[in-house]
């Protein structure tokens, strides 16, 4: 289909990697040459999906989608690697192949937009959870990531980084298109869309939320005891003492941000999302 090279500079010079471009989105480099088998990729009805821009809340949410799903044991899972359990569609590891193989109920991830997700998803059953995260703490949160990956080695400002942001230019292409493209989606069915804030501002309502969609039942007592358990994950992501950049933190942009920067971002930000009804709360 439609690929073409995309230079991607980690400083205004030059980057050691490639974006590379199809159909007009900027994709990692990884995603190359597998996006027609992609889109092909056997949809089963009882998948479950979790599908986030980067930076989005996504390892928090698929502890909780783990915990919600298979009743699994809160103590448990501190010993498990849950990144294992749900594997992401397009990395390289562990590979199309092997989750084709998988048992159900499969529990899958991805962070591409919604018209690139396999076709089946788009017209079947199975479950499709997104969570969106307020634009400004989500670009503090990538640029952090950018700089700790060896691999990206990203070495520019966080200036430079949230103007690049701003005009599509980072992996995984528009913030702004991918999570609109899901909110024309939010009243499927087989969608539920969900926003990172919320975790924080009632965790308990999103939790009832998670196992009404996902059609589990539990009693009161196992409830409260998993809203408690994800609540201190919530802590331990958001606590800046235990993670010196506390990256899952809601307000994170203002620690950066200058006023100029600010307005320019919310200038973008109105004329991409003006026309959506969708909101997000920056202060909390």
């Amino acid at each position: 289909m439609a690929e073409s090279e995309a230079e991607t500079p980690s400083t205004p010079c030059e980057f050691e990697s490639k974006y590379f471009e199809y159909n007009g989105v900027r994709l990692p480099p990884f995603c190359r040459g597998k996006m027609e088998e992609i889109a092909n990729f056997p949809v089963r009805d009882s998948d479950v999906w979790i599908v986030t821009y980067p930076k989005s809340g996504t390892g928090l949410l698929q502890e909780v989608v783990y915990l919600v799903s298979q009743g699994a044991d809160p103590d448990e899972i501190g010993l498990m690697n849950i990144d294992e359990q749900l594997p992401v569609l397009e990395y390289p590891q562990p590979g199309l192949d092997i989750i084709k193989e998988r048992t159900s109920p499969r529990l899958i991830k991805s962070h591409l937009p919604y018209r690139f997700l396999p076709s089946d998803l788009h017209n079947g059953n199975s479950k499709v959870i997104y969570m969106a995260r307020n634009p400004k703490d989500l670009v503090v949160s990538y640029y952090q990531f950018h700089r700790s990956l060896r691999t990206m080695s990203y070495r520019g400002t966080f200036q430079e980084f949230c103007r690049r942001f701003m005009n599509d230019k980072l992996g995984y292409g528009s913030w702004f298109e991918h999570v609109q493209e899901f909110w024309e989606h939010h009243m499927d069915a087989n969608v539920l869309f969900l926003k990172y804030e919320d975790m924080h501002k009632d965790l308990a309502t999103m939790v009832e939320q998670l196992v009404r969609f996902l059609g589990v039942s539990y009693d009161k007592a196992q409830l409260e005891s998993m809203v408690e358990h994800c609540h201190q994950l919530i802590d331990q992501c958001c606590n800046a003492e235990a993670l010196p950049v506390g990256r899952g933190r809601v307000g994170l942009w203002k620690d950066i941000f200058t006023v100029s920067m600010n307005e320019k971002f919310d200038l973008v930000y109105k004329q991409k999302m003006g026309k959506c009804d969708l909101t997000f709360d920056f202060y909390l």
